[in-house]
């Protein structure tokens, strides 16, 4: 019982997975993140040429 009490606490693969998944979750948020920013931007461009069209 001692041996699996101090194999379980040097185990550290749960650790490591959740470390992966905090990155993961890290690198999406900067993505949709970037993706509102660039939308908004493509919208706003959208309608300045639309503007432009509709004066011409």
């Amino acid at each position: 019982m001692q041996n699996f009490i101090t194999r379980f606490m040097n185990d550290e693969s749960g650790a490591t997975a959740i470390e992966y998944g905090l990155i993961a979750a890290l690198i999406s948020v900067g993505i949709i993140a970037a993706a509102t920013s660039l939308g908004d931007n493509l919208a706003t461009k959208f309608n300045e040429v639309a503007t432009a069209v509709d004066g011409a």
